[in-house]
Protein backbone atom coordinates (compact mmCIF):
# COMPACT_ATOMS: atom_id res chain seq x y z
CA UNK A 1 0.00 0.00 0.00
CA UNK A 2 3.10 2.42 0.61
CA UNK A 3 4.44 1.34 -1.93
CA UNK A 4 1.38 1.78 -4.24
CA UNK A 5 0.98 5.59 -2.89
CA UNK A 6 5.02 6.43 -3.33
CA UNK A 7 4.56 5.68 -6.81
CA UNK A 8 1.24 7.12 -7.39
CA UNK A 9 2.97 10.61 -5.79
CA UNK A 10 5.84 9.72 -7.94
CA UNK A 11 3.57 10.06 -11.16
CA UNK A 12 1.41 13.15 -10.35
CA UNK A 13 4.56 15.20 -9.47
CA UNK A 14 5.91 13.74 -12.61
CA UNK A 15 2.85 15.14 -14.54
CA UNK A 16 3.17 18.87 -12.61
CA UNK A 17 6.95 19.02 -13.11
CA UNK A 18 5.96 18.24 -17.02
CA UNK A 19 2.88 21.00 -16.71
CA UNK A 20 4.76 23.46 -15.05
CA UNK A 21 8.05 23.02 -17.69
CA UNK A 22 5.59 23.64 -20.13
CA UNK A 23 3.98 26.76 -18.66
CA UNK A 24 7.58 27.90 -17.95
CA UNK A 25 8.85 27.36 -21.34
CA UNK A 26 5.34 28.74 -22.88
CA UNK A 27 6.21 32.11 -20.56
CA UNK A 28 9.78 32.62 -21.44
CA UNK A 29 8.87 32.29 -25.46
CA UNK A 30 5.08 34.25 -24.77
CA UNK A 31 6.83 38.02 -24.18
CA UNK A 32 9.76 37.31 -27.22
CA UNK A 33 6.47 36.37 -29.56
CA UNK A 34 4.48 38.65 -28.34
CA UNK A 35 7.08 41.67 -29.33
CA UNK A 36 7.88 40.20 -32.52
CA UNK A 37 4.43 40.27 -33.80
CA UNK A 38 3.11 43.60 -31.38
CA UNK A 39 6.14 46.24 -31.18
CA UNK A 40 8.82 44.12 -33.51
CA UNK A 41 12.33 43.97 -32.62
CA UNK A 42 13.98 47.35 -30.99
CA UNK A 43 15.53 47.79 -34.24
CA UNK A 44 12.22 47.51 -35.97
CA UNK A 45 10.44 49.98 -33.51
CA UNK A 46 13.64 52.10 -33.94
CA UNK A 47 13.01 52.15 -37.69
CA UNK A 48 9.20 53.00 -37.43
CA UNK A 49 9.66 55.63 -35.14
CA UNK A 50 12.45 57.62 -37.31
CA UNK A 51 9.71 56.97 -40.59
CA UNK A 52 7.04 58.57 -38.52
CA UNK A 53 9.26 61.75 -37.64
CA UNK A 54 9.86 62.24 -41.06
CA UNK A 55 6.58 61.80 -42.80
CA UNK A 56 5.77 64.59 -39.97
CA UNK A 57 9.00 66.84 -40.71
CA UNK A 58 8.01 66.67 -44.26
CA UNK A 59 4.54 68.20 -43.12
CA UNK A 60 5.78 70.72 -41.04
CA UNK A 61 8.29 72.16 -43.43
CA UNK A 62 6.74 70.68 -46.82
CA UNK A 63 3.25 72.23 -46.13
CA UNK A 64 4.55 76.54 -45.70
CA UNK A 65 7.16 75.66 -48.72
CA UNK A 66 3.99 75.02 -51.20
CA UNK A 67 2.75 77.97 -52.96
CA UNK A 68 -1.56 77.67 -50.92
CA UNK A 69 -1.91 81.23 -51.10
CA UNK A 70 -1.52 81.36 -55.22
CA UNK A 71 -3.90 78.08 -55.27
CA UNK A 72 -6.95 79.93 -53.21
CA UNK A 73 -6.26 83.00 -54.37
CA UNK A 74 -6.01 84.02 -51.32
CA UNK A 75 -6.56 88.38 -51.40
CA UNK A 76 -9.41 88.15 -53.96
CA UNK A 77 -12.19 88.02 -51.39
CA UNK A 78 -13.33 87.81 -48.05
CA UNK A 79 -13.85 83.68 -48.63
CA UNK A 80 -10.68 83.37 -49.76
CA UNK A 81 -9.16 84.99 -47.15
CA UNK A 82 -10.87 82.85 -44.64
CA UNK A 83 -10.50 79.86 -46.31
CA UNK A 84 -6.63 80.17 -46.56
CA UNK A 85 -6.59 80.98 -42.31
CA UNK A 86 -8.62 77.31 -42.23
CA UNK A 87 -6.12 75.39 -44.44
CA UNK A 88 -3.34 76.42 -42.20
CA UNK A 89 -5.57 75.76 -39.12
CA UNK A 90 -6.17 72.22 -40.43
CA UNK A 91 -3.06 71.71 -41.12
CA UNK A 92 -1.45 72.45 -37.33
CA UNK A 93 -4.29 70.54 -35.97
CA UNK A 94 -3.59 67.66 -38.27
CA UNK A 95 0.33 67.85 -36.52
CA UNK A 96 -0.45 68.35 -33.30
CA UNK A 97 -3.13 65.32 -33.37
CA UNK A 98 -0.66 63.36 -35.00
CA UNK A 99 2.03 63.69 -32.18
CA UNK A 100 -0.55 62.73 -29.86
CA UNK A 101 -1.91 59.55 -31.40
CA UNK A 102 0.11 58.17 -33.95
CA UNK A 103 3.66 59.40 -32.33
CA UNK A 104 1.73 58.96 -29.00
CA UNK A 105 4.29 61.72 -27.46
CA UNK A 106 3.06 64.33 -25.02
CA UNK A 107 2.86 67.79 -27.01
CA UNK A 108 5.63 69.27 -24.44
CA UNK A 109 7.95 67.19 -26.99
CA UNK A 110 6.85 70.48 -28.96
CA UNK A 111 7.84 72.83 -26.58
CA UNK A 112 4.49 73.31 -25.09
CA UNK A 113 5.45 74.15 -21.32
CA UNK A 114 3.82 75.88 -18.61
CA UNK A 115 4.48 79.55 -19.38
CA UNK A 116 6.27 81.37 -16.16
CA UNK A 117 6.68 85.05 -15.28
CA UNK A 118 10.23 85.32 -16.28
CA UNK A 119 9.30 83.38 -19.99
CA UNK A 120 6.89 86.21 -20.92
CA UNK A 121 9.06 89.17 -20.19
CA UNK A 122 11.70 87.18 -22.27
CA UNK A 123 9.10 86.72 -24.96
CA UNK A 124 7.94 91.03 -24.99
CA UNK A 125 11.58 91.54 -24.38
CA UNK A 126 12.84 89.25 -27.58
CA UNK A 127 9.49 90.77 -29.26
CA UNK A 128 11.00 94.65 -28.85
CA UNK A 129 14.48 93.62 -29.89
CA UNK A 130 13.10 92.17 -33.19
CA UNK A 131 11.13 94.87 -34.13
CA UNK A 132 13.88 97.34 -34.25
CA UNK A 133 16.16 95.04 -36.03
CA UNK A 134 13.57 94.45 -38.69
CA UNK A 135 12.46 98.20 -38.53
CA UNK A 136 16.00 99.17 -39.53
CA UNK A 137 16.47 96.68 -42.07
CA UNK A 138 13.13 97.64 -43.60
CA UNK A 139 13.82 101.98 -43.58
CA UNK A 140 17.32 101.67 -43.60
CA UNK A 141 18.69 98.56 -45.44
CA UNK A 142 15.56 97.99 -48.15
CA UNK A 143 16.19 101.50 -49.39
CA UNK A 144 19.53 101.63 -49.66
CA UNK A 145 19.45 97.90 -51.52
CA UNK A 146 16.70 99.54 -54.02
CA UNK A 147 13.76 97.18 -52.18
CA UNK A 148 10.20 97.90 -52.04
CA UNK A 149 7.63 95.72 -50.12
CA UNK A 150 4.74 98.78 -50.56
CA UNK A 151 2.99 97.03 -52.97
CA UNK A 152 2.48 93.84 -50.78
CA UNK A 153 2.08 95.97 -47.67
CA UNK A 154 -0.67 97.91 -49.54
CA UNK A 155 -2.49 94.84 -50.73
CA UNK A 156 -2.03 93.23 -46.77
CA UNK A 157 -3.43 96.28 -44.99
CA UNK A 158 -6.77 96.62 -47.45
CA UNK A 159 -8.07 93.70 -45.14
CA UNK A 160 -10.25 93.88 -43.00
CA UNK A 161 -9.29 94.49 -39.56
CA UNK A 162 -10.36 91.68 -37.88
CA UNK A 163 -8.90 89.62 -40.26
CA UNK A 164 -6.08 90.48 -40.07
CA UNK A 165 -5.76 90.02 -36.00
CA UNK A 166 -6.50 86.60 -37.14
CA UNK A 167 -3.75 86.47 -39.32
CA UNK A 168 -1.61 87.13 -37.03
CA UNK A 169 -2.52 84.90 -34.59
CA UNK A 170 -2.35 81.83 -36.85
CA UNK A 171 1.09 82.86 -38.14
CA UNK A 172 2.34 82.82 -34.99
CA UNK A 173 0.89 79.70 -33.37
CA UNK A 174 1.21 77.71 -36.73
CA UNK A 175 4.63 79.06 -37.92
CA UNK A 176 5.81 78.02 -34.33
CA UNK A 177 4.51 74.94 -34.12
CA UNK A 178 5.71 73.50 -37.42
CA UNK A 179 9.39 75.67 -37.84
CA UNK A 180 10.22 75.76 -34.10
CA UNK A 181 8.22 73.15 -32.12
CA UNK A 182 8.03 70.09 -34.59
CA UNK A 183 11.10 70.67 -37.26
CA UNK A 184 14.03 71.69 -34.65
CA UNK A 185 12.47 69.13 -31.90
CA UNK A 186 12.85 66.33 -34.37
CA UNK A 187 15.39 66.91 -36.39
CA UNK A 188 17.32 67.02 -33.72
CA UNK A 189 16.42 63.99 -32.27
CA UNK A 190 17.21 62.64 -35.97
CA UNK A 191 20.47 64.12 -36.42
CA UNK A 192 21.96 64.83 -32.55
CA UNK A 193 23.09 68.05 -33.84
CA UNK A 194 21.33 71.41 -32.64
CA UNK A 195 23.01 73.07 -35.27
CA UNK A 196 21.70 71.34 -38.46
CA UNK A 197 18.23 71.08 -36.91
CA UNK A 198 18.22 75.02 -36.62
CA UNK A 199 19.99 75.72 -39.35
CA UNK A 200 17.63 73.47 -41.45
CA UNK A 201 14.80 75.62 -39.78
CA UNK A 202 15.86 78.47 -40.51
CA UNK A 203 16.73 78.10 -44.11
CA UNK A 204 13.13 76.70 -44.70
CA UNK A 205 11.49 79.34 -42.83
CA UNK A 206 13.04 82.37 -44.78
CA UNK A 207 12.46 80.44 -47.92
CA UNK A 208 8.87 79.45 -47.40
CA UNK A 209 8.04 83.69 -47.62
CA UNK A 210 9.69 84.24 -50.70
CA UNK A 211 6.53 83.29 -52.90
CA UNK A 212 4.41 85.54 -51.17
CA UNK A 213 7.02 88.38 -50.78
CA UNK A 214 9.42 88.06 -53.42
CA UNK A 215 13.45 87.71 -52.88
CA UNK A 216 13.92 90.88 -50.67
CA UNK A 217 11.99 88.86 -48.33
CA UNK A 218 14.41 86.98 -47.35
CA UNK A 219 16.28 89.67 -45.09
CA UNK A 220 13.21 90.15 -43.36
CA UNK A 221 12.13 86.64 -42.70
CA UNK A 222 15.98 85.51 -42.83
CA UNK A 223 16.43 87.74 -39.38
CA UNK A 224 13.49 86.96 -38.13
CA UNK A 225 14.18 83.04 -38.46
CA UNK A 226 17.67 83.18 -36.56
CA UNK A 227 15.91 85.25 -33.44
CA UNK A 228 13.24 83.10 -33.14
CA UNK A 229 14.88 80.16 -33.60
CA UNK A 230 17.49 81.54 -30.77
CA UNK A 231 14.73 82.38 -28.32
CA UNK A 232 13.56 78.64 -29.04
CA UNK A 233 16.96 77.37 -28.53
CA UNK A 234 17.71 79.38 -25.44
CA UNK A 235 13.93 78.95 -23.56
CA UNK A 236 12.35 75.31 -24.82
CA UNK A 237 9.07 77.44 -24.63
CA UNK A 238 6.75 77.32 -27.82
CA UNK A 239 4.37 79.73 -25.61
CA UNK A 240 7.39 82.26 -25.46
CA UNK A 241 8.04 82.47 -29.35
CA UNK A 242 4.59 82.47 -30.03
CA UNK A 243 4.25 85.54 -27.93
CA UNK A 244 6.79 86.80 -29.33
CA UNK A 245 6.08 86.26 -32.83
CA UNK A 246 2.54 87.66 -32.36
CA UNK A 247 3.99 90.70 -31.03
CA UNK A 248 6.22 91.29 -34.19
CA UNK A 249 3.37 90.84 -36.44
CA UNK A 250 1.15 92.42 -34.56
CA UNK A 251 3.37 95.61 -34.90
CA UNK A 252 3.45 95.38 -38.29
CA UNK A 253 0.51 94.49 -39.91
CA UNK A 254 -2.12 95.95 -37.59
CA UNK A 255 -0.15 99.69 -36.74
CA UNK A 256 -1.42 99.82 -40.36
Amino acid sequence: MGTSEQARESVEAGVTNVAGGKAGAASAAGPALGQSVDGGTKEEREYRSRVLVWIGIVVALGFPSLPVAKWVNEFAGIGNLVGYELIWWAVVGFLLAYVAVVERRPLSSLGFRALTKVDLVVAIAAALVMVAGLATIYYLVFPWLGISENSQIGVLLATPLWWRIISVIRAAVSEEVLFRGYAIERLEGLTGSRGVAATVSCVVFAAAHVGPWGWGHLLIAGFGGVMLTALYLWRRNLWVNIIAHAVVDGVAVLSG
